[in-house]
């Protein structure tokens, strides 16, 4: 690819320490270089945020949010081309790309109109009680490969407005999008508020364990969020985080099973099941569940798995070789224990090509059950009763989404509220809403993203309570 990508550091474009190969998981080969920064770099660039934030701070935040909208044109301006660089990177298809991209202007825009207003919680008596909240200083944010650039919006947003600067690193398998989106940063936001410095792994603890950094915002595995934490609570930093999920979609038994079925395939395999919030297993009545499975089959085999730049592709590849054989290995313990519908074998082709695969008659302890696949695979499991399977969808040490489907929404809503997870949607799936919070119980995280409360997340409330003088 024939685009010179650098670090921002400070305000400036540089070059890394070294560099290091971005592979194409169409095609599993190198399609560009990525500048990689050795931690004199990352020293930099937390030393130019920490420079940055007292102005930053200072400075009133309608000129905050009128940057922050030439962010978001700036990025509209260049959709095209970030869509296109993201289906390389991430694989996933072009008019997925495009909605991700879309999506981040949304986003920044959403942010860019929130105000935190002083709160005043008692004025009684000659008593007056307030709330005031003040930025925390330096964000880190470390963000996943799945969605790169949406993912990081939902730190970018909130931490701007609020008056925080920041240090940005991408996950070393997708870090272009975001170094695209630096250049955008350079020539609109003040020198050292927002920078980019790319790794291969070997920076993250240096950066989460750095002194002058005052909050973490983590998205990726629970497995890497709980180093995360553990690597802040020396220091007692702020931190959120967004972790993994096992969602479940609970089907009940008055539903037109081949109308649900697509639905329940969509919320599956969309950016070939890499989402966190992907619907992960699906239970379905007994009275219906040869019917659904008979359709989400039939749909799961005439979909188009291919390069996510081709027209018509509907599944795109998994991300990376590290992930492509961890599904693959779940691939083969369903199958030995299940019965394997659409799909089950990677595709004989070079990337990282796993079809979408249905697979029915599960025992609840099989490893696609309990796990998080983080791929084009669906568990499709029976149940007859409505307490047993409400159960069987909060056995996880994953609390992040789920859903349920029914023609009936208010008893549809009488069934979510039972479940254990931070969101469930009735009828639909991936309704991510900036201005509603976002949120996991249990092991799929901690805080929370979007809405009012995620822009609380960048702040610190004080307490101001005063008295007149006797």
């Amino acid at each position: 690819m024939d685009h010179d990508f650098k670090l921002l550091i400070n305000g400036q474009a540089v070059d890394g320490a070294s560099s290091f190969d971005v592979v194409n998981p169409a095609t599993g080969k190198p399609f560009a270089q990525c500048p990689k920064a050795d931690e004199a770099q990352l020293d930099q660039a937390v030393a130019a945020a920490r420079a940055a934030f007292p102005k930053w701070a200072a400075t009133p935040v309608e000129e905050r949010a009128a940057m922050i909208e030439k962010l978001a044109a700036a990025l509209e301006a260049r959709a095209a081309e970030f869509a296109s660089l993201l289906t390389q990177e991430q694989g996933k298809p072009t008019e997925q790309a495009m909605g991700e991209v879309i999506g981040c202007t949304f986003i920044l825009r959403a942010f860019r109109d929130r105000r935190i207003e002083e709160k005043v919680l008692r004025d009684e008596g000659g008593n007056k009680v307030i709330e005031h909240r003040t930025p925390l200083g330096v964000v880190a944010a470390i963000t996943p490969w799945n969605f790169p650039l949406i993912l990081m919006m939902n730190k970018v947003g909130p931490a701007l407005i609020t008056g925080n600067t920041m240090i940005v690193k991408p996950a070393p398998t997708t870090p272009l999008t975001t170094l695209l989106f630096a250049e955008l940063a350079k020539d609109i936001l003040p020198a050292g508020v927002f920078n980019v410095i790319c790794d291969q792994n070997e920076l993250g603890s240096k950066l989460t364990g750095h002194p002058e950094v005052d909050k973490i915002a983590f998205t990726g595995s629970t497995g890497t969020g709980k180093k995360v934490m553990a690597s802040a609570a020396a220091m007692v930093k702020r931190v959120t985080l967004e972790l993994g999920g096992n969602d479940a979609a609970i089907v009940l038994d008055d539903v037109d099973p081949k109308l649900v079925a697509q639905k329940i395939f969509d919320g599956a395999m969309t950016n070939a099941g890499q989402i966190c919030v992907a619907i992960k297993r699906a239970y379905v009545p007994s009275n219906i569940y040869d019917e659904f499975c008979e359709e989400i089959a039939r749909i799961a085999n005439e979909a188009i798995t291919d390069d996510g730049s081709k027209q018509g592709t509907q599944v795109g590849p998994i991300q990376n070789k590290m992930q492509f054989d961890k599904v693959r290995e779940l691939l083969d313990d369903a199958a030995e224990k299940g019965t394997v519908l659409a799909g089950g074998k990677p595709l004989d082709r070079d990337g990282y090509f796993i079809p979408p695969t249905i697979v029915r008659d599960l025992p609840e302890d099989a490893r696609l059950v309990q796990e998080e696949q983080f791929g084009p695979v669906l568990p499709v499991l029976k149940y007859d009763d409505i307490d047993d399977v409400v159960a069987r969808a909060n056995n996880s040490d994953f609390g992040l989404g789920g859903s349920v489907w029914s023609k009936d929404v208010a008893k549809g809503t009488e069934v979510a509220k039972r479940i254990d997870t931070g969101t469930v949607w009735v009828n639909q799936f991936l309704a991510i809403d900036p201005n509603i919070p976002f949120r996991g119980t249990k092991q799929s995280g901690l805080g929370a993203e979007l809405g009012e409360a995620g822009l609380n997340e960048y702040t610190q409330a004080h307490i101001v309570n005063a008295v007149e003088l006797a």
